[in-house]
């Protein structure tokens, strides 16, 4: 069994099974009434805490079968999981109001220690969106950002092509279980970026299974608060008013983290959120140095 060490703010204190941390994550999301909140409040409230101090070891073990079991069955033969209280767990991404204790990844794990910007917006965007969501992510990566976005339909989509086009890296932090593929006209796409870049979620996989797609749509804007937390910053493309694009400008700001929007944006007569940010302390971008200056330039290199 592979063990890692559990971390406190000194040395380890005693090793833990990813597998087991697995099963009993898992097992808590399968409890009445389980929500990102009340999974945070419960850690929250014994700081030392894994998932296996709040489950018994059988049943633990027995959820973590399944989900292998499912796993395998949607083809996912390798996978791996970041669990905080580990050495291997992002810091950053304990700014979420209710951050995730544990997260599922394939690919290039390493790449989220890369300074990383999120390229986010509507999924029913604009040619024109789509072309600005592609030169962003093209700016980016000459300058050796990791580009990240949700791969969605639309504006997430284009900012990851680009990226893979241009020769940089990209991460993807999707609203479903690795293994499901959603929507369907991404799957090469998400099956290039788990191979060859980096794919992340925080969909526990046997809630998921369990219930309906309208409860099902609630991890995908959980899912932009952990994109924000683990990134510099969110550049904001194309939304509209009811976008769940806004809920990652939100959890940016409440972050401290960066948050862009369009120039385009704020010329549209449809909407009002571009203003209500602004306010708030995002900032307005008219050219690509509005971005560089607030973010630093990153270290600009030929990507020949």
């Amino acid at each position: 069994m592979n063990l890692l060490a559990r971390m406190s703010e000194g040395p380890a204190i005693s090793p833990v099974s990813p597998r087991r941390e697995l099963g009993a994550y898992e097992a808590l999301w399968l409890e009445q009434g389980a929500t990102f909140k009340t999974i945070a409040e419960r850690f929250a409230s014994d700081p030392t805490a894994v998932p296996s101090d709040f489950v018994s070891a059988a049943v633990a073990d027995a959820h973590a079968s399944e989900v292998l079991t499912k796993l395998k069955k949607a083809g996912v033969s390798r996978f791996g999981t970041r669990l905080n209280m580990t050495g291997n767990y992002p810091a950053k991404l304990r700014d979420a109001r209710h951050p995730v204790e544990m997260l599922y990844f394939q690919g290039a794990w390493e790449l989220s220690e890369n300074r990383c910007v999120s390229v986010v917006g509507s999924r029913t965007a604009s040619e024109e969106g789509r072309r600005r969501a592609a030169q962003i992510a093209r700016a980016l990566v000459a300058r050796n950002f990791t580009v990240v976005s949700g791969l969605a339909t639309g504006i997430d989509a284009a900012a990851h092509a680009a990226a893979i086009e241009a020769g940089g890296t990209t991460i993807a932090v999707i609203g479903t279980p690795i293994g499901t593929y959603y929507p369907k006209e991404n799957e090469a796409l998400q099956r290039l970026i788990a191979e060859k870049h980096l794919l992340i979620s925080q969909v526990p996989v046997l809630r998921y299974a369990s219930q309906h797609v309208p409860q099902n749509k609630l991890f995908f804007p959980e899912r932009n608060v952990t994109m924000s937390a683990l990134t510099e910053g969110t550049i904001i493309v194309e939304a509209s008013d009811t976008s769940g694009t806004l809920t990652q400008a939100r959890a940016a700001l409440q972050q401290h983290r960066k948050l862009f929007i369009l120039d385009s944006c704020f010329k549209r007569d449809d909407i009002s959120w571009p203003a209500t940010f602004e306010k708030r302390g995002a900032i307005r971008v008219r050219e690509m140095a509005d971005i560089f200056d607030a973010l630093g330039n990153g270290d600009q290199t030929s990507k020949d």
